[in-house]
């Protein structure tokens, strides 16, 4: 499948004039975010959206037609995104693309695999199949055709205080190219706690696909960021085989999966003349923002962080504990972080 760029047209596609006031309305009467956070958020089915991107997101709902074949990668933002978009391109494409050609040579993961909701709604049906899709929207927002349909969705989740610190530093380098004000990471992180950050709450999110997986395991596969670092050739043959082209044994022989692991990896990404400067069309971020170094700041790997445990062990009386979210009884693993002990202190490099 070729590089896919998206072509625009007009503000909210397939729409009328009244279809857009209405949706101008529908937006300035949701409940919007307090305090320092940006961007600003408004609360609309139950997630906080930022309002850069409601009236796509509603437009996306609407009109939005799957296809049988569509592949559509979805995660809560700072997740693993960028790197999963590398990893399911190369993955799908590969029978006709190698890391001599591949278009993730001369274009950031997020033009190859755009967002639906960064821009006005799209004409899509141009696109070869499998069309490879992605966007942050909950399992129950996303437009009824992409659940009735055949089509599959890969879903990435990450431990959420590393999210919190990834987040942080995503956001507050924004405002500071928009010259707004700053916050601190403790103020990032209460803020997180009440869900009202980009696309949250995020056990809400987390929880939407995952209980999704265990019902329709065909058609929604869900990974976890802590599992392709450790085990990263694994990985990608469950990946490969979810989407109907498992690893030949000529291939896996042929070191294909260790390459496409090493083009994807956040290392070569980021060492890529065109990730080291530049913007994302029609946005304000730059490409590197969006490579970090993907530490493990929590969890029983990481290093220079509180202390990190699932809550089904039980919390230390003695140390009090503050959960990332709401009670989540009877969900899967839960982190907790130790109030007693502050944040990491960390430095733009390490994240």
């Amino acid at each position: 499948m070729a590089h896919q760029q998206l072509p625009s047209q007009s503000p909210i596609v397939g729409t009328e004039e009244h279809e857009r006031e209405a949706t101008d309305e529908l937006i300035a009467a949701l409940p919007i975010s307090e305090g320092l956070v940006r961007p600003v958020h408004r609360l609309y089915q139950n997630f906080w959206c930022p309002i850069t991107v409601l009236a796509n997101v509603i437009a996306f709902q609407r009109h939005f037609k799957a296809k049988d074949k569509d592949i559509v990668l979805i995660s809560h933002p700072k997740s693993g995104t960028t790197w999963l978009k590398a990893l399911v391109f190369s993955v799908v494409n590969r029978s006709h693309l190698d890391i001599s050609n591949t278009p993730l040579l001369t274009s950031n993961p997020h033009e190859v695999i755009p967002f639906i909701e960064h821009k006005p709604l799209p004409d899509l049906d141009g696109l070869a199949e499998p069309r490879l899709l992605a966007t942050h929207i909950p399992y129950l927002s996303l437009p009824e055709s992409i659940k009735r349909s055949d089509c599959q969705i890969i879903y990435i989740c990450r431990n959420p205080l590393d999210t919190v610190v990834s987040s942080w530093h995503f956001l507050v380098k924004e405002a500071r190219l928009m010259d707004e004000p700053v916050w601190s990471l403790e103020e990032h992180f209460e803020t997180c706690c009440q869900g009202e950050i980009l696309f949250g709450p995020f056990w809400e999110h987390m929880l939407g696909y995952w209980k999704e997986s265990l019902e329709r395991p065909s058609k929604v596969l869900f990974l976890k960021y802590e599992d392709l670092k450790e085990d990263i050739g694994g990985q990608l043959k469950k990946l490969a085989e979810f989407v109907g082209l498992p690893f030949t044994e000529e291939e896996e022989e042929g070191g294909v999966i260790e390459e496409i692991a090493k083009m994807c990896s956040l290392k070569t990404l980021k060492d890529l003349e065109v990730n080291r400067s530049g913007k994302l069309p029609g946005r304000n971020f730059e490409k590197r923002s969006f490579l970090g170094k993907g530490r493990l700041f929590f969890g029983a790997t990481a290093s220079n962080a509180s202390e990190v445990s699932p809550r089904h062990q039980g919390p230390d009386e003695a140390t009090p504990r503050r959960p990332l979210a709401k009670s989540t009884k009877g969900r899967p693993q839960l982190w907790l972080v130790r109030v007693s002990r502050p944040l990491p202190s960390l430095t733009t490099d390490d994240w």
